[in-house]
């Protein structure tokens, strides 16, 4: 039995133990490929973060070695994320006061805060908080990230310097930098030719991805041309391996990190669940969500200790591993081992790494995260969800990236209350030549039962609706055409109560027995009768009060009345 829970709960041991030779090979080249990639991502988004370069190589490599033997999933590559880079650079910056070494230690213990959180959530089992966030929410926060990493890397696109630290106050200084002529065209050169290349790259045949060649075309240009004094370079990385990087955060710094690391743990979770539930579902497979977070949390607590930063699954690199042929996490060891070559044996090479192509990196990672698509539909379907969709992505753009965050959640959760305060209610009639009771506002046709009411109500019984419900039986009972006797509550969508609605149900029952009505209900779920019973109110809604269908409490009604 334990053992059992040890190859759950470590899922790289089962899968060391069943590695097929055939899958080796797929693994190696995939690798390879992998690398290619998380060099100049890592590099690119560390940098939009705020942090040095090679803290983004860090977070490339351990983050995926913890992710390979804790994961769910057999493939998804866990690393630096363009929708987190900003999302750490509101968190840290701002206590790091222009020091890259204390940024350094601030991100590593925000990542060590997110894994806190995400390992609390996995022993918790609190693998569903994604539902907080709904597709309305989740398409304007990453919208609106998009716009953010765009104005804050557009700077360096363009070779100039802003000190804005709101998205309206970079838009301004740099619109005012390009009027005024402080463009550096050498920079934007390499800037848009950058973006051709990644661009262009999706339609060459091969492997290789455009990232790739046009890091290394901009490497080869600036040191033939010896460019280092046209435009900003990266400079050479320090070599060496991932080492601990925490030193002078203070407890005034860890309460300040807090609140940030608990949005962003929600985002990279999302993110992440997201992803593998797609791969998943392509596999025919299932993942446990409790399982991913808890990965993601070690993965991020490993980062955190060792120099990098918060990581969540990424949806560009995963696709680059998926299409090299990776059949299983190896692929990522592979690739990480590769990267710590490159750190170890060739730091020296970003010497002629202009800031401008990492900047067009980022900017190229951020377009993707736009999506019209779903935007345009969720226009056309729905005025609650447009409002959603539009005040998340202007809090996240024009309020501030984590304030954004939590604007986005309150409107999820106000959204939900709204939903089960105000929940679709009518009343039932029946129709000629079709079965059942239906909509009496969508077939105004219907025949109503002489002295009957039946009630539909949408939704859950809790403290904030009860009062809703027992309204709508009174409004029902005051417009009924002839003196009601009995009123039937079609009860299917009633999957729960609490006390307050109980209170507010009994409240009605007394005010409509003192018009001579009977309140009964059919198709209750038996959970809900159960909790009636405990609630002690047994004896006024008996058994002769529960009927199994709305056609079969009509007969009874019938029945009772001769009619």
């Amino acid at each position: 039995m334990r053992r059992d829970w040890i190859l759950k709960a470590v899922p790289g041991i089962q899968l060391a133990r069943t590695y097929q030779r055939s899958w080796l090979q797929p693994d190696l080249a995939a690798g390879a490929a992998l690398s290619a990639a998380l060099i100049p991502a890592g590099m690119a988004y560390a940098e939009a973060a705020g942090l040095p370069a090679i803290t983004g190589l860090y977070a490339s490599v351990v983050p995926m070695l913890f992710y390979a033997v804790f994961g769910p999933a057999r493939v998804i590559i866990v690393g630096p994320d363009s929708s987190l880079a900003p999302m750490i650079a509101a968190a840290v910056l701002p206590l790091a006061g222009r020091d890259p070494d204390h940024a350094v230690a601030l991100a590593g213990v925000l990542a060590i805060l997110i894994g806190i959180f995400l390992v609390a959530g996995r022993i918790f089992r609190l693998g569903f908080v994604t539902g907080l966030l709904s597709k309305p929410i989740r398409v304007g926060y990453l919208n609106g990230i998009a716009l953010a990493i765009m104005v804050s890397q557009l700077p360096r696109l363009l070779g100039i310097t802003v000190s804005g630290d709101s998205l309206p106050a970079r838009a301004t200084e740099t619109a005012e930098a390009v009027v005024g002529g402080a463009t550096n065209p050498v920079a934007l050169l390499f800037g848009a030719a950058t973006v051709a290349i990644i661009v262009a790259g999706r339609f060459l045949p091969g492997k290789v991805p455009g990232v790739l060649l046009a890091v290394g075309a901009s490497i080869a240009a600036a040191a033939a041309l010896d460019l280092r004094d046209a435009m900003p370079m990266v400079g050479a990385l320090p070599s060496g391996l991932p080492k601990p990087a925490l030193e002078g955060v203070t407890m005034e710094d860890v309460a300040g990190l807090i609140g940030p690391a608990a949005g962003i743990a929600l985002i990279a979770f999302a993110d992440t669940s997201a992803l593998s539930k797609s791969l998943a579902g392509r596999r025919g497979i299932h993942t446990s969500g409790n399982q991913e977070m808890g990965a993601l949390g070690i993965a991020n607590v490993a980062s955190g200790m060792l120099g990098g930063f918060p990581v969540c699954g990424s949806s560009s690199r995963t696709p680059i591993a998926l299409d090299a042929g990776a059949r299983t996490p190896f692929s990522g060891i592979v690739a990480a081992a590769l990267v710590v070559v490159f750190m170890v044996a060739a730091p020296g090479v970003t010497a002629y790494l202009p800031t401008t192509t990492l900047a067009a990196v980022v900017m190229v990672a951020a377009a993707s995260l736009v999506d019209i698509k779903t935007l345009l539909r969720l226009v056309r379907m729905s005025r609650m969800e447009t409002v959603l969709l539009v005040a998340t992505f202007l809090g996240v753009a024009f309020v501030g990236v984590l304030q954004g965050i939590v604007i986005a959640i309150s409107l999820s959760l106000i959204a939900f209350i709204r939903r089960a305060w105000d929940p679709y209610r009518t009343e039932l009639a029946s129709l000629e030549d079709i079965p059942g009771y239906h909509d009496l506002s969508r077939h105004p046709e219907g025949k109503r039962v002489p002295g009957l009411v039946i009630a539909r109500f949408d939704a859950p019984l809790f403290f904030a609706n009860g009062a809703v419900f027992a309204e709508h039986i009174r409004n029902l009972v005051a417009n009924a055409p002839a003196p009601v006797k009995w009123v039937i509550v079609a009860a299917e969508a009633i999957t729960d109560l609490d006390t307050t609605a109980l209170d507010d149900l009994v409240e009605l029952d007394d005010e409509l027995a003192g018009q001579g009505i009977s309140l009964v209900f059919a198709e209750l779920k038996g959970p809900v009768k159960d909790r009636l019973l405990r609630f002690g109110v047994s004896s006024r809604f008996g058994p002769d009060h529960f009927f199994p269908t709305v056609n079969n409490a009509v007969r009874t009604y019938k029945r009772t009345f001769g009619i």
